[in-house]
């Protein structure tokens, strides 16, 4: 309508004027409502015809859409095994600090394999206290072996020197007797050092390694019990958190909740534009945003990112032929951001927006190789963004209207 009316001041109205004061018609006698098409066919023509390649402009170099949203992400809760909750920390809704423990699970089992880690790690560390009486023992063992030895190794040395020296003194039988003696006591002496050597080993090796076996256990059973308590990965606020003590959870079909982090919602807009308008779209754009959650409120914004592809395309292999006709028509995916830091401050997360994009020609028209036809062109093109920034700010004024009176809510 604000583009007829515009339309209609460069095109209907001259050509009124020229049949009122240029060749005298009236309205009422020769400009009546049955020759109003006659009289000023031109002006209605030309009007219509103006009107529709000036809305047609306007919608292509500064598009629009009411498909925008503050879209956020949420953090499922779920527990990385699943078991029955035991205890249930935070309220139905309520902000939450990264580290805050949501909820817990029975943890009757993981407590008894912590606890009989616990029991092995004091098992090994007893071992190692007798493994340490062992060796002291086997030391002992090792010289009365030595001084057994040594005996038998000197009566054969006297009797073997007297056996030299006067032969026949000593009896030959007696000579063997100690050698076979003192063989068997150095086989005690080699026992000894060996038993020793085991319990040093055992001391030194098997068992620091047996200790850290059982301490890896015991952490390994820690984590397990850890993993019974669901904390928060993120500050952030729970909603509709109707878990309770007796539900049961899983990873995989039944998640606990949602999380929804700090700040969601607050940093971008998204906005679906149409198809037509890819090669307009670019990131840079000044746009303008007026959300359902703010109303009266215009805010100032610039497209950062355009999606190159459009979802209503994408496909995932399988047993079936795709039918291209069976698509439904996708939308450019535009990311937003404000001009201002607390832009999105007071809109609420989820809420619906209208979104005006504004195509800027200024470069092109301050380049000395545009022509004067051209700039004359892309001046008229950024010029009747103002319109759309009309429409915009009505849509906003009138949106308290629409949603709670004229809806029927």
């Amino acid at each position: 309508m604000f583009e007829l009316m515009l339309c209609s001041m460069f095109t209907l109205l001259p050509d009124y004027l020229y049949r009122r004061y240029v060749q005298g018609k009236r309205i009422g006698t020769e400009i009546t409502l049955f020759s109003m098409w006659y009289e000023l066919r031109w002006g209605i023509t030309g009007c219509v015809m103006l009107t529709v390649l000036l809305i047609t402009m306007i919608f292509y170099f500064h598009p629009s859409t009411t498909s925008a949203a503050l879209f956020f992400r949420t953090v499922p809760i779920v527990p990385e095994g699943s078991g029955r909750v035991a205890e249930v920390k935070v309220d139905f809704s309520g902000p939450v600090k990264k580290g805050d423990v949501l909820f817990t699970l029975d943890s009757s089992k993981q407590r008894a394999a912590v606890e009989t880690a616990k029991r092995k790690v004091i098992e090994v560390d007893a071992q190692l206290v007798n493994a340490k009486v062992d060796i002291v023992k086997a030391e002992a063992q090792l010289q009365q072996a030595n001084s057994d030895y040594k005996q038998a190794k000197d009566e054969l040395d006297v009797k073997s020197e007297l056996q030299r020296r006067s032969p026949g003194i000593v009896p030959q039988r007696d000579i063997e007797k100690l050698q076979v003696l003192a063989d068997g006591r150095q086989s005690a002496v080699d026992a000894a050092a060996a038993s020793k050597q085991s319990a040093e080993i055992q001391l030194s090796t098997l068992l620091p390694a047996s200790k850290s076996s059982a301490e890896a256990e015991l952490a390994q059973a820690q984590v397990e019990l850890d993993k019974t308590s669901i904390r928060a990965g993120v500050d952030g606020r729970v909603e509709q958190f109707l878990l309770r003590p007796g539900d049961v959870v899983n990873p995989l079909m039944r998640p606990a909740g949602i999380l929804i982090p700090e700040g969601a919602g607050q940093r971008g807009l998204q906005a679906g534009f149409g198809q037509i308008e890819a090669q307009v779209l670019k990131p840079g754009m000044v746009a303008e945003a007026a959300c359902t959650s703010l109303p009266w409120t215009i805010i100032p914004m610039v497209i950062t990112s355009v999606q190159d592809y459009i979802a209503a395309g994408q496909f995932r292999g399988g047993e079936q032929l795709i039918d291209a006709s069976a698509a439904k028509p996708g939308t450019i995916l535009v990311f937003l951001e404000p001009l201002e830091k607390s832009g999105l401050a007071d809109v609420t997360a989820g809420s619906s927006c209208i979104v005006n994009a504004y195509t800027s020609n200024h470069e092109i028209i301050a380049s000395k190789e545009t022509g004067a036809f051209k700039g004359f062109i892309l001046h008229a093109v950024d010029a009747v963004g103002l319109v759309h920034a009309l429409l915009l700010r009505i849509q906003a004024l009138l949106l308290p209207i629409k949603t709670l009176v004229l809806s029927g809510h």
